[in-house]
């Protein structure tokens, strides 16, 4: 997981506060598409990537901050 070392705390920060949470109104994008994944109304391909897309910041982050902790001991 050398990759996963290369990337900054900055831009994984910076990556979940703007793609993770964007658009910020009326609610975080990827809010609405867990909800929709969560009803069972997440079936376009275009929601479906869409999810993919403000999702992945938010799986770094965990990737990240399980990587650190596991380094450290």
């Amino acid at each position: 997981m050398k990759w996963l070392d290369k990337i900054t705390w900055l831009i994984v920060i910076v990556t979940v506060l703007t793609l993770g949470l964007a658009p910020y109104k009326p609610e975080p994008h990827v809010l609405e598409k867990l909800g929709m994944l969560l009803t069972g109304s997440l079936s376009r391909p275009v929601d479906i990537g869409d999810l993919v897309l403000h999702v992945t910041p938010w799986l770094l982050l965990i990737l990240k901050t399980l990587r650190e902790f596991t380094r450290s001991r």
